[in-house]
C-alpha cells in the first residue's frame, strides 16, 4: 500500500468538524498513560495485533502521541502519529457503530495539527487504505515509489 504526503502548513480549518463531533456527545482528547491498557484493548478488539504494537509505542511517550474519541466513557475511535516513523500518521480507526459521524476526520486533524506544532511542514500517511478519503479531507497526495516503503519485509 502506498504512502501519502500532507502539507501541514495548508490544512483546512477543522473547527466545524470538531463542533459536529461535540454535538454528538463525543469527546476528542489525548489518551492518558493510565488508559494505555484500555486503548490497547480497544485496538485489539476492533483492529489488529500489529496496530496494538504501534499504539503501545506512542502510549509510552510524553506527551502521548495518540488521540482518542470517547462517548459515555467508552473509546469509539483512536489515531496515532509518530509511530512507525517520525512524522507518520497512523494507525487510526473508528468502531463500526461510530462510523459516519466524522470521527475519522476529527482524529486525523488532531494528529496532523500536533505534527505541525512539533515543527513538521509535512506528514506522511503510511500504508494508506482509503486514498480517496485522505486526498479529499486533507489534500494528501501519493508518494511515487513508496509501496512497500518502510513496510517491506513484515513479520508474519
Amino acid at each position: 500500500m502506498i504512502d501519502m504526503l500532507v502539507r501541514l502548513y495548508d490544512l483546512p480549518d477543522p473547527t466545524a468538524i470538531y463542533q459536529k463531533i461535540a454535538a454528538e456527545g463525543i469527546t476528542l482528547r489525548r489518551a492518558r498513560a493510565f488508559e494505555a491498557h484500555s486503548v490497547a484493548t480497544f485496538v485489539q478488539n476492533h483492529f489488529s495485533e500489529k496496530w496494538v504494537s504501534e499504539a503501545q509505542v506512542v502510549l509510552s511517550r510524553q506527551p502521548i502521541a495518540c488521540f482518542i474519541a470517547t462517548r459515555e466513557q467508552q473509546i469509539v475511535g483512536f489515531a496515532c502519529y509518530d509511530t512507525t516513523q517520525r512524522g507518520f500518521f497512523g494507525p487510526t480507526g473508528v468502531a463500526e457503530d461510530a462510523r459516519n459521524l466524522g470521527l475519522g476526520k476529527a482524529l486525523l486533524f488532531k494528529s496532523l495539527q500536533s505534527l505541525l506544532e512539533l515543527g513538521h511542514a509535512y506528514a506522511i500517511i503510511g500504508g494508506v487504505g482509503p486514498k480517496e478519503f485522505y486526498a479529499k479531507v486533507c489534500g494528501a497526495i501519493e508518494i511515487p515509489g513508496s509501496d512497500p516503503g518502510v513496510y517491506a519485509d513484515l513479520l508474519a
